[in-house]
């Protein structure tokens, strides 16, 4: 990455801002890093933690995925887009289905258009497990997202550009992710709403999720979904981790949620090879060579009918582990 210009939409957020750490720690000849986003105030406050003075390659560029022409704007000499922007509560969707539908569908597809145009090499869209098999809106529009970023691919003639996609679950200590919010309802009411007993979800660190990116920055050759070999958390041990004392009421499950959450579908396995560390969700067409993929990567095929859900998988956290994680990467004054 030394001498490139990268850029991150939705760059204020926790992703983003770990990208930016890791990426200024690891590469510090980069060119340009650009954090692209719409909120003023998540930028000035972000500039405190990254500051011109200490960090010269980096820029804050105000706007919206909405706005096309803006994007076009930001997406000038910059080589690398991370594409990190999106609503993604699952409850603010279902409310709100049009602002979601025009953030997450048509952001990704201003992303697509604005890359194109300005001769970017390389996008790496952020997807979730939510789109897998979707029963709300938000997995709904970012599965929509992923289709355009893979099929865009096939519209880029001539173009030295190329589209991938990672997908992935829960990240720890995330903005509005359970693990802070039981922390602070356990500090201020000493109660942990439990949805339904039985729900499970991936975990991925933040770092986890940034060393996915990078994978996929380096060495996607386009068309490509993905997926981490991650643990899974059954939430009563997440409650249990963080508060043994605290009450834990039952309030039923919130309209558009998912008991357990899926990253690959059987669907999906005819498609889908193993690369070691992570699966990868191969495009039907590819512009590229199956078996030169295949021999690359020692790609292995998964069996048909393979699927990969949180509540079927083989690596589970326990409450001792979710509290040496949750004092790791969100809290390092938590006590149980």
């Amino acid at each position: 990455m030394n001498d490139k210009s990268i850029l991150i939409t939705g760059g204020t957020g926790s992703l983003g801002k770990a990208l930016t750490k890791h990426i200024l720690s690891t590469h510090p000849d980069i060119k340009r890093l650009v954090i692209f986003s719409r909120d003023e105030q998540k930028q000035f406050e972000m500039e405190q933690e990254f500051p011109n003075a200490k960090y010269p390659q980096i820029r804050y560029f105000i706007g919206d995925v909405r706005d096309l022409e803006r994007l076009e704007r930001a997406f000038s000499n910059i080589d690398y887009v991370i594409h990190a922007a999106a609503m993604k509560h699952v409850h603010i969707a279902e409310y709100n289905p049009d602002e979601c539908v025009k953030t997450n569908v048509g952001g990704a597809d201003n992303v697509i258009k604005a890359a194109l145009k300005t001769n970017v090499e390389h996008v790496v869209a952020l997807s979730t497990d939510k789109a897998c098999a979707p029963i709300n809106l938000y997995g709904a529009t970012k599965l929509t997202s992923d289709k355009l970023f893979v099929a865009a691919n096939n519209v880029k003639g001539k173009r030295n550009v190329k589209f991938s996609v990672v997908r992935y679950g829960n990240v720890m200590g995330s903005n509005g992710s359970v693990i802070p919010f039981f922390l602070k309802k356990k500090r201020n009411e000493g109660v942990l709403p439990i949805t339904v007993e039985s729900m499970t979800r991936f975990n991925i660190s933040l770092q986890g999720g940034v060393d996915m990116v990078m994978h996929a920055l380096e060495t996607a050759w386009g068309g490509e979904i993905f997926v981490p070999k991650i643990p899974s958390y059954r939430i009563l041990d997440v409650a249990e981790a963080i508060g043994p004392e605290c009450e834990k009421p039952v309030i039923g499950i919130r309209p558009g949620e998912k008991i357990h959450e899926e990253m690959i579908t059987s669907s999906d396995s005819f498609f889908t090879y193993d690369l070691g560390k992570y699966y990868t969700i191969l495009p039907q067409n590819p512009n590229w060579k199956l078996d030169q993929f295949v021999a690359y990567f020692s790609a292995v095929k998964v069996e048909e009918g393979f699927s990969y859900s949180s509540d079927k998988n083989s690596d589970w956290e326990t409450v001792e582990s979710l509290r040496a994680l949750i004092k790791e990467h969100v809290d390092p004054t938590f006590e149980p």
